[in-house]
Formats: structure tokens, sequence, C-alpha cells
């Protein structure tokens, strides 16, 4: 099934650090969003905005 969110460790995966790591800056990027006025998933990123955030780009599935 294709998603529009990444998980933690998914996004663990992607930058090579720990999940723990990886839930603080989905916490720091979705406190972002939230201040935009967006509605956030606790624990995912959506896969857009996460590709946009990170110099060099992840391809979206």
């Amino acid at each position: 099934m294709n998603t529009i969110y990444y998980t933690a460790q998914e996004v663990a995966d992607l930058l090579g650090v720990s999940k723990g790591h990886a839930y603080k800056i989905i916490k720091a990027l979705n406190e972002e969003l939230a201040k935009k006025r967006y509605i956030t998933v606790s624990g995912k990123i959506p896969k857009k905005f996460f590709a946009e955030k990170y110099y060099g780009g992840f391809d979206i599935d």
C-alpha cells in the first residue's frame, strides 16, 4: 500500500540514525507543520514535507 507518510523506522533507515533520533526529527518537523496550522500525525511525517526539508531530497514512493 502506498502511504503519504514515513514512519519513524523509515526515517531512521533513510537518514542512518536510531529510531529514537528519528522520533525527535519527526516531532520537530510536525511542530513546524502545526505552526502552519496543518493537522499532524504523531510519529509520522508526510513524505512530501520530509523531502522538502532535507538537502538532496528523497524520492517519494
